[in-house]
């Protein structure tokens, strides 16, 4: 499965990025992509609790990208386990180079 089906680009070159999050894991990371869902899988510790898994979220991917936390922003889905991301000031190329490794299907 590719990184397309869950990026899209928009008009002022920013990334969307659909992701889907597991909260209260054992482990955290970028797990994968689910393809049925045609979403990035990530995995955090923190639990869904007062904006706690969600800023879990934002540091697993600014940690994955190595960019900084103030690139990326929850646009959509705060309160669900499927969110929104936009990614600011990365191109879908390098984007797609980091998360390589982790698009095994899961």
């Amino acid at each position: 499965m590719t990184l397309q089906s869950c990026v899209q680009s928009t008009l002022d070159g920013a990334i969307m990025l659909e992701v889907e999050v597991q909260p209260g894991a054992k482990r955290q990371g970028v797990v994968g992509i689910n393809t049925w869902r045609g979403r990035l899988t990530v995995a955090v510790r923190a639990e869904a609790q007062k904006g706690k898994a969600n800023n879990a979220v934002l540091h697993v991917l600014s940690t994955t990208l190595q960019i900084s936390k103030d690139q990326l922003k929850i646009v959509s889905g705060a309160t669900s386990r499927t969110k929104k991301i936009r990614i600011e000031n990365v191109s879908l190329q390098k984007l797609s180079s980091l998360l390589e490794p982790y698009l095994e299907e899961e």
